[in-house]
């Protein structure tokens, strides 16, 4: 790059820095931004604004002013700038929140953005200066570095002058008439009046009325739709209503206390007649006597004798009937206050018919609720009917549906006279009125009625004392068998030996052998036992066979069973405690031998006297190591085979080593020949001797030497001898050998372990 390009880059470049605009930050504060606001801010919900400045200032005092800023953008950062057009801002100092002011004392500011509330004073101008503009504009920042995402807004407030203290105005002599003022307060209006407000204002400052309210209320509530009428119209008023109102006096800049009427007026009607009614709501506007007419039949109330019927207005009689024929509960005797009414028609009252409501009857002579036409003893209060015609009235006739009786001196419901239909046989005992069998009885006492042999059953088991062979005793009636006993009681009714069966086995006590046992009755061989208990019924010396073999189990006993509780053993000879049975349990192979019983190997020898009682080829041990005498002799007869085949091989040992001795021998004599040879022939030639020269002598050398070696033989191996044998719990037999191995016998041969 040469000189010129290098110059024209440098000018270049500080063109473009000089050409960059001035950027101010103002996050120390403003001034005189207040009617603005912070125009080169943007974006954002407007904050709001907060102060105290008072709403009137006195003229010279200082205010403490108090400017905060809320909502807008997040965060802590901030800004504000206050302007006045009088008196003066001044700050107390600085401090974290420290606000400065410009010379003017008129502008004052934020001196760091990282608060949203400031404080100052601010001292009021002199009195007379007029009303103070305050132009305040505040921001919320974001603390970006930059004017955008912050938000600001601004306000304006004046703060007046205080002007002279003003007095509220008065009201008084507050009273509602119905004509114009001046007036008289009333109580009553009729319904087409107009009503008026009453008042006297009074300003102690002499200052006109402005602005004062008039409410009216009905019935204590207040009717907006006549606020701050004076009248109030009779479109307004209804008969009944209760109205008032109330007062309070303004001047236009302060409203006096509220005064409330001091009379109350109810809304009245005209009244004509002057009845105490009004016309409006009187029947009868123009008849003093009458008013109203509850049932609408155009007949007043008071005139009415039944103001509550339309259907009825007068009643002659005055019984309370309506004279009306057409009408609700009409007189049938308008003229009669004692009748109204004729229920069956029959031109009689109701009152006056004994049978209002019986058209064929309207007297009772006698008072017996029988009208006389009905009445077949009209006369007599204590007859009226004659069912059956017999002359005598129903009340005293005991039978007053049948004409053939009438009394019944017992009452017993049968009539006296024997002639007629259900007489009394005995018509001076009401317990009796029959006497079915004739036999001077009455049915009711008679215990047989249709038996004219029996009239008594004492014990009553309806069997007559005539015929009742135990006539006390309701359990009995018959003795077939004659033996006193009732056939009832008696458990053989037909045997006059037996009467009891206590048991109940079917056999009477006086044959029972056990008259309480109901499982026996006899006992043939007279042993004590029962035949069916005895399992030897015709043996007196056994009852019991416990195994059931057939042997009894006593032995003392014929034919004792030695073992009463094994069915397959009864007898044991040799009394060795097993039974001689051979085909039963813990049978005697030996049951002639009180000494042997079992032959566990079978080999004919007891288990007692056998040294092998499971092994069937041994019973002896004579010399008791264990070992049976069979397999003993088996053994001696193998070592002495073997002591026999180790001496052999001893000797075949002696003839080798004889052969080898002389073999040694043989080598010794050649080497000690050979070592002469070599001394006569002095040097040696190691030229290669002739094949054909030396070969026979080297042959015939070698024959020789080959006839003078003996012949050798291979020595037989040595079978190892046993060192110890013995027999183990389980009865196999062990033995260990001479060569430290182990063997048992199989019953066969010798195994190896």
């Amino acid at each position: 790059m040469n000189i010129f390009t290098r110059g024209l880059s440098v000018v270049i470049a500080t063109l473009v820095l000089l050409t960059l605009p001035t950027l101010e930050g103002y996050s120390s504060g403003i001034h005189n931004q207040a009617s603005n606001g912070c125009t080169c801010h943007y974006s954002g919900s407007a904050p709001t604004i907060n102060h105290n400045f008072p709403t009137t200032y006195n003229g010279g005092q200082a205010y403490t002013i108090q400017i905060s800023v809320t909502g807008g953008v997040s965060g802590s950062g901030g800004g504000f700038n206050v302007v006045v057009d009088k008196g003066t801002l001044s700050t107390p100092g600085m401090g974290i929140m420290a606000v400065k002011v410009d010379s003017s004392g008129l502008s004052a500011t934020h001196t760091t953005s990282s608060y949203r509330s400031w404080s100052f004073d601010w001292t009021a101008p002199s009195t007379g200066s007029g009303t103070v503009d305050v132009e305040i504009a505040a921001i919320t920042a974001n603390a970006n570095n930059a004017n955008s995402g912050d938000a600001w807004t601004t306000t304006s407030i004046t703060i007046p002058e205080p002007g002279p203290t003003n007095t509220a105005p008065t009201a008084s002599n507050v009273y509602i008439s119905d004509t114009p003022g001046p007036a008289t307060a009333i109580t009553k209006a009729y319904y087409d009046a107009t009503l008026y407000a009453n008042y006297d204002y009074n300003d102690q400052d002499g200052d006109n009325e402005a602005g004062t309210e008039i409410r009216w209320l009905k019935g204590g509530l207040s009717q907006a739709q006549y606020d701050d009428q004076v009248t109030l119209p009779a479109s307004a008023l209804s008969i009944g209503d209760l109205w008032s109102m109330t007062v309070t006096p303004s001047d236009g800049t302060d409203a006096g206390a509220k005064e409330t009427s001091t009379n109350t007026v109810e809304i009245i009607d005209y009244d004509a007649d002057s009845d105490g009614y009004g016309d409006q709501s009187d029947a009868f506007p123009n008849d003093e006597n009458e008013w109203a007419d509850a049932d609408g039949d155009g007949v007043g109330d008071n005139g009415d004798a039944f103001d509550d019927d339309p259907t009825q207005s007068a009643d002659r009689d005055g019984d309370g009937y309506g004279d009306n024929a057409s009408g609700n509960n009409a007189d049938a005797f308008p003229d009669d206050a004692n009748e109204w009414v004729d229920s069956d028609g029959d031109g009689v009252g109701d009152n006056a018919d004994a049978f209002p409501s019986d058209a064929t009857e309207t007297t009772d002579t006698d008072n017996d609720g029988v009208g006389d036409n009905a009445d077949v003893f009209p006369t007599d209060p204590s007859e009226s009917v004659d069912t059956d015609g017999d002359g005598v009235g129903n009340n005293a006739d005991a039978f007053d549906t049948d004409p053939t009786q009438t009394t019944d001196s017992d009452g017993d419901g049968y009539g006296d006279n024997a002639s007629g239909n259900s007489p009394d046989v005995f018509p001076n005992d009401s317990t009796e009125w029959m006497d079915s069998d004739g036999d001077g009885v009455g049915d009711n006492a008679d215990a047989f009625p249709n038996d004219a042999t029996e009239t008594l059953d004492t014990d009553g088991d309806s069997v007559g004392d005539n015929a009742d062979a135990f006539p006390n005793d309701a359990t009995e009636t018959l003795d077939t068998d004659g033996d006193g006993v009732g056939d009832n009681a008696d458990v053989f009714p037909n045997d006059a030996n037996e009467t009891l069966d206590t048991d109940g086995d079917g056999v009477g006590d006086n044959a029972d052998v056990f008259p309480e046992d109901a499982n026996e009755a006899f006992d043939t061989d007279g042993d004590g036992v029962g035949d069916n208990a005895d399992a030897f019924p015709e043996d007196a010396t056994q009852t019991l066979d416990s195994d059931g073999d057939g042997y009894g189990d006593s032995p003392q006993g014929t034919t004792p069973d030695l073992f009463p509780n094994d069915a397959t053993q009864w007898f044991d000879v040799d009394n060795d405690g097993y039974g001689d049975n051979p085909e039963g349990l813990n049978a005697d192979v030996f049951p002639n031998d009180g000494t042997e019983w079992a032959d566990s190997d079978g080999d004919g020898v007891g288990d007692n006297a056998d040294a092998f009682p499971e092994d069937a080829s041994e019973t002896l041990d004579s010399d008791g190591d264990g070992m049976g005498d069979n397999e003993q002799a088996v053994l001696e007869a193998k070592l002495a085979q073997e002591e026999e085949e180790a001496a052999a091989a001893q000797q075949q040992m002696f003839v080798g080593g004889g052969v080898a001795l002389l073999l040694i021998a043989a080598i010794v004599v050649f080497l000690l020949r050979r070592g002469s040879e070599l001394e006569a022939e002095g040097e040696k030639d190691f030229s290669l001797p002739e094949l054909e020269a030396s070969s026979p002598a080297i042959a015939n050398e070698a024959t020789v030497e080959g006839a003078s070696q003996p012949t050798s033989s291979t020595a037989a191996p040595v079978e190892p001898t046993v060192v110890n044998q013995w027999t183990d719990e389980s009865g196999y037999t062990w033995r260990m050998m001479s060569d430290e191995s182990h063997q048992w016998w199989d019953g066969t041969e010798w195994q190896n372990h």
